[in-house]
C-alpha cells in the first residue's frame, strides 16, 4: 500500500492538469503538453515523497547477543564463572554484552524485558527463581512480542543447599484445630537426612529425623489448637547431616493471631448431621430461623430447605445481608434446588446457580488434528502455524468442549499422539498439560495425513461409537492423498464426523494454493465432512452435530458413586485441600455465567460453586449435609481430611474473620529485606490508636472511608510485634526456592528460544543464534527518486525525439 510523507502536495496536480486543458484547447502543441504535464506530475508526486511499506527477511552473520549472568548470592551454589566464559567464546566472533546480576535479589523478568529490543537475542545463565519485580513468563512474552529470542544456559550444581517453610493460616480461631504444613526443599536430587524440630514459643511440639530424595517434600504436617487470644509463634528448626551451603534458610518462624469464633447462623432442621456438628466445633454457632440478628453474624448458612421454609421478607433481608458484605453457604438436598422450587424463585436471584439440570455436554470424543508440516511453518513467516497452534489451545478452552474427552495428534513426517490418547477436559491441570504439549510441538519436513488418521482409526477401534475430528492445516495433503481418503472413509464409517479447517493462503492465485484447496475440499465432500477456510489469526467457528442426551437414571443408577474432583485447585477453598471423596447423589444444577466452579463430579455435574453477589460471598454445596434424613449422600466429605473443605468453604463466605467493632490491625508476614504493609481499619468513630514498633509510633497514611495504613521493614530475623500483633520476619526471599527451577527450560523452548549446558553453549550457541537471527521486518521504501528517474528520463527523451525531428527535417528541406 502506498503512502505519501507530503501528501498536501498532491493537491498542485490539479492547476497542472488545469494550465495543461487551457494550453490544449488554446491549440497549442498537443504532444509538448501531454509530455510535460506527465513530467511536472512526476515531479510533484516526488514531492509528496511516496513510500510502500516493504516486508522481508534478514540475517546476521554476526547477531547481537545480551547475556544475563545471576549471580545473585542463591547463587554461590552453582560453578562459578560461567557468564564470563560464555561471554569470552562469543565475544570473539559477534558482538556480546554481559550484563550482572547481583545482589539478595533476583529480577530476572525486569532484565529480560529491559534487553529485549527486537535486533538482539537474549541468554539467561541463572537459577530460573525470580523473586523480584515481573514473572519470567511475563518477560518472555515481552520479549517474543517484541522479536527478541531468550535462550538458558543451566549452570552446573555443585554444592546441594536445604531450606524450610512453614505453610498455613495466620488468622485463626480460638479452640479450633490447625494444620501447618513443614515443607523442606533442596537444591539437588540426592539423598539427604537431617533433624527438624517444631516449636509453638520456647515449647518442643515435634521432633525427628528425615530422609529425602525429592527436591521438594511436606515432611509433616503439625495440628495446633490455640487456647489463649492474641499473637503466638510456631518455629521450625532444621539441621542437616552432610551438605548444605546456607544455613540461613535453615530456620523458619511463623506468626499466628488467634481471635475469636466468628459468630454465624445456622438454619437447619438436623442438628446432629455432620453438617452441624463441624460448625458447632469450630464456629459460634447460633441455630435458629428468625433472621432479626442477622447483622451480627459472619454468615449465613443454609442447611436443606424448602423455598416454602423463607418468606418473602426473609428473602428480602438475606438479599440485604448478602449485597452489604455477609457470606451465604447454601447445601443441598432432598428439599432444595430441584428439590425444593428454588427455580425462578426470588431467592435464586442471590445463588450462582440455577436449579435445573445442567445441559448436557458430556460423552463428546474430539480428536483435533495439528498439521505441523514445514510448510505450515515456513510459508508467510509462521503465521500458518500460528494459527493452528492457537486454534487447538482456543478449542482446549471452548465452553462446549468442557466435559468432553479429547485427543490431539500432529502430523508431519509422522504421527504423533501428543495427548496419549483421550483426555478429559473437566479438569484443569488437563487443560494445562495439553497446551503445553501443544506450545512445544516442532515441525516435520512433509505432511503425511495418513499417519495422523492412522492413530485416530485406532482411537475409534477402542469400542468408541461416534467421534469428531478436527483437522487443522494449510491443506498441502496431495502426496497422501489416497491413503488418507481410505482411513478417513473407514473412519467415517464407524462413527467419525470431519471438520477440516483450511488456513487460507494470503495469495489465492498461486497454483499451489488452488492445489491444496482440491484436495482438502475433495477429501471432506468423500466423508460427508465439513469444510471452511480461515484466514491468519482467524479463531474457527465449529458447531457440533447434536448427540443424544444420555439414558435418564433409574433408582439404581441414582445410588452410583460419584468421585469428585478439583476443578479449580487454586481457589481459597481448595488451595489447601486435599479432596478425596465420592457422593452417591446430587441436586442436579446448573452454575450461572459468572459462577466459579470449584469441585464436580467425575462425570462434570457441579457440586461445589461459588461467586460473589454485592460485596458478599455465595457458596452452594448441592448434595447434602451428610446425614440427609437418612438417604444419606456425601457422609465421605465430612469425615477425615475431607471435613476441611467445609470449614474453608465457610472460610471463604466470611471473608474477614474479624468482629467489626473497636480497632483491627491485619498484615503480612515478610522476608528479611522486603517491607511488609499493615492496614489498620476504624469500625467505630474516636480517637485513631497509636501503633508502635519498637518504641517508635508509625506514620498512618488515609488510603479509603475508616482505613489507614502503614509499612515496616524490619532488619532483623524473627518475630517482631506492632502494638502487640505479631510480623514474622524470615531469610531472605533469595534463599527459599533452591537450586534450579524445573519450570524454565519448558517456558523458554514455549517462547522459542534454547535450552543449554554450559558445554553445549559454548560449541552450538553461535551457530543456533546465527541460524535464529533471521528476522522479518516492514520498512517503508521511498519512491522519490525513481520518479524524478523516470521524469527526468522522459524529459531527456522527449528532448531527444524533437531533437531528431528537426534534424529529419532540415535535411529533407536541403533535399
Amino acid at each position: 500500500m502506498i503512502s505519501f510523507g507530503n501528501p498536501d502536495m498532491l493537491w498542485l496536480i490539479v492547476p497542472v492538469v488545469i494550465a495543461g486543458l487551457y494550453l490544449y484547447i488554446r491549440g497549442t502543441r498537443t504532444k509538448l503538453i501531454i509530455t510535460r504535464i506527465i513530467i511536472i506530475s512526476l515531479l510533484i508526486v516526488a514531492l509528496a515523497s511516496p513510500q510502500v511499506l516493504m516486508t522481508q527477511t534478514i540475517s546476521d552473520e554476526n547477531p547481537n547477543i545480551v547475556i544475563i549472568s545471576d549471580e545473585t548470592e542463591s547463587m554461590n551454589i552453582f560453578r562459578e564463572g560461567t557468564g564470563d566464559r560464555i561471554y569470552e567464546s562469543l565475544a570473539v566472533n559477534t558482538p556480546t554484552t554481559l550484563m550482572r546480576l547481583t545482589g539478595e535479589r533476583t529480577a530476572i523478568g525486569d532484565a529480560i524485558i529491559q534487553h529485549s529490543r527486537g535486533d538482539n537475542q537474549i541468554v539467561l545463565i541463572s537459577d530460573g527463581n525470580n523473586n523480584h519485580g515481573k514473572s519470567i513468563e511475563e518477560a518472555l512474552e515481552f520479549a517474543e512480542g517484541t522479536g527478541t529470542i531468550v535462550h538458558y544456559v543451566k549452570p552446573e550444581l555443585e554444592r546441594n543447599d536445604i531450606s524450610v517453610e512453614i505453610r498455613g493460616e495466620k488468622t485463626v480461631f480460638v479452640d479450633n484445630e490447625n494444620i501447618f504444613d513443614i515443607v523442606v526443599s533442596q537444591a539437588g536430587n540426592e539423598q539427604i537426612r537431617y533433624h527438624l524440630e517444631v516449636y509453638h514459643g520456647d515449647t518442643l511440639i515435634r521432633s525427628g529425623t528425615f530422609d529425602q530424595s525429592e527436591r521438594k517434600k511436606t515432611v509433616t504436617r503439625v495440628s495446633r489448637t490455640f487456647r489463649e487470644l492474641g499473637a503466638h509463634q510456631i518455629e521450625v528448626r532444621v539441621t542437616p547431616v552432610g551438605m548444605d551451603s546456607n544455613s540461613i534458610n535453615n530456620r523458619f518462624y511463623k506468626s499466628i493471631y488467634v481471635i475469636p469464633k466468628p459468630q454465624i447462623q445456622l438454619i437447619t432442621d438436623d442438628t446432629s448431621a455432620p453438617l452441624s456438628q463441624i460448625l458447632l466445633n469450630l464456629y459460634d454457632v447460633s441455630v435458629r430461623k428468625d433472621l432479626d440478628n442477622l447483622d451480627r453474624r459472619k454468615a449465613l448458612v443454609i442447611d436443606n430447605q424448602h423455598i416454602n421454609s423463607l418468606s418473602s421478607a426473609d428473602i428480602q433481608k438475606i438479599e440485604r445481608y448478602v449485597t452489604d458484605g455477609g457470606g451465604l453457604f447454601v447445601v443441598g438436598g432432598d428439599r432444595s434446588f430441584n428439590y425444593g422450587d428454588y427455580l425462578d424463585s426470588s431467592f435464586e436471584r442471590i445463588l450462582p446457580v440455577i436449579s435445573e439440570p445442567t445441559e448436557y455436554k458430556g460423552g463428546r470424543n474430539v480428536v483435533i488434528m495439528l498439521d505441523i508440516s514445514a510448510s505450515a511453518i515456513v510459508h508467510h513467516d509462521g503465521l500458518i502455524m500460528e494459527t493452528i497452534l492457537s486454534n487447538a489451545i482456543s478449542l482446549l478452552r471452548d465452553e462446549d468442549l468442557r466435559d468432553a474427552n479429547v485427543g490431539v495428534i500432529a502430523f508431519g513426517s509422522e504421527g504423533i499422539d501428543v495427548s496419549n490418547g483421550f483426555v478429559y477436559l473437566g479438569v484443569p491441570s488437563n487443560i494445562d498439560v495439553l497446551e503445553s504439549r501443544i506450545k512445544d510441538l516442532s515441525a516435520g519436513p512433509d505432511t503425511d495425513l495418513d499417519e495422523g488418521l492412522k492413530i485416530a482409526l485406532d482411537w475409534i477401534d477402542e469400542d468408541i461409537e461416534e467421534m469428531d475430528i478436527i483437522i487443522l492445516s494449510d491443506g498441502g495433503i496431495e502426496d497422501t492423498y489416497q491413503p488418507s481418503l481410505s482411513l478417513a472413509q473407514e473412519i467415517n464409517e464407524k462413527g467419525g464426523n470431519f471438520y477440516f479447517f483450511h488456513i487460507r493462503s494470503s495469495v489465492p492465485s498461486q497454483i499451489d494454493h488452488r492445489t491444496n484447496v482440491y484436495y482438502s475440499e475433495s477429501l471432506m465432500a468423500n466423508v460427508d465432512g465439513h469444510h471452511q477456510f480461515i484466514d491468519f489469526g482467524e479463531r474457527i467457528n465449529i458447531e457440533f452435530e447434536e448427540l443424544e442426551d444420555p439414558p435418564e437414571r433409574d433408582e439404581e443408577a441414582f445410588l452410583d458413586t460419584f468421585p469428585l474432583i478439583e476443578f479449580n485447585p487454586n481457589h481459597f477453598i481448595t488451595r489447601n485441600t486435599d479432596l478425596s471423596a465420592n457422593i452417591t447423589g446430587f441436586n442436579d444444577i446448573t452454575p450461572k455465567v459468572a459462577a466459579d466452579r470449584v469441585v464436580l463430579t467425575v462425570t462434570g455435574k457441579p457440586v461445589l460453586t461459588t461467586w460473589r453477589y454485592g460485596l458478599g460471598r455465595v457458596a452452594v454445596l448441592s448434595t447434602d449435609n451428610g446425614y440427609g434424613n437418612g438417604n444419606i449422600w456425601a457422609s465421605e466429605i465430612y469425615s477425615g481430611e475431607n471435613a476441611r473443605i467445609i470449614s474453608s468453604t465457610v472460610n471463604w463466605a466470611i471473608g474477614d474473620p474479624f468482629e467489626e467493632e473497636g480497632a483491627v490491625l491485619e498484615g503480612d508476614d515478610t522476608w528479611l529485606g522486603t517491607p511488609t504493609t499493615l492496614e489498620l481499619t476504624m469500625y467505630e468513630e474516636g480517637a485513631i490508636p497509636e501503633l508502635t514498633f519498637r518504641g517508635e509510633t508509625l506514620e498512618l497514611s488515609m488510603t479509603g472511608r475508616n482505613t489507614y495504613e502503614t509499612t515496616i521493614n524490619p532488619d532483623r530475623i524473627g518475630v517482631h510485634h506492632v502494638s502487640g500483633y505479631p510480623i514474622a520476619v524470615n531469610y531472605p526471599l533469595e534463599y527459599r526456592d533452591v537450586g534450579i527451577n524445573e519450570k524454565m527450560p519448558e517456558l523458554i523452548r514455549r517462547h522459542g528460544g534454547n535450552v543449554y549446558t554450559e558445554n553445549e553453549a559454548r560449541g552450538l550457541l553461535l551457530q543456533d543464534t546465527r541460524e535464529m537471527s533471521e528476522r522479518t521486518v516492514t520498512q517503508p521504501v521511498d519512491y522519490k527518486m525513481y520518479l524524478i528517474l523516470a521524469a527526468l528520463i522522459l524529459f531527456l527523451a522527449d528532448v531527444l525525439i524533437r531533437r531528431i525531428r528537426e534534424i529529419q527535417e532540415m535535411k529533407n528541406i536541403k533535399d
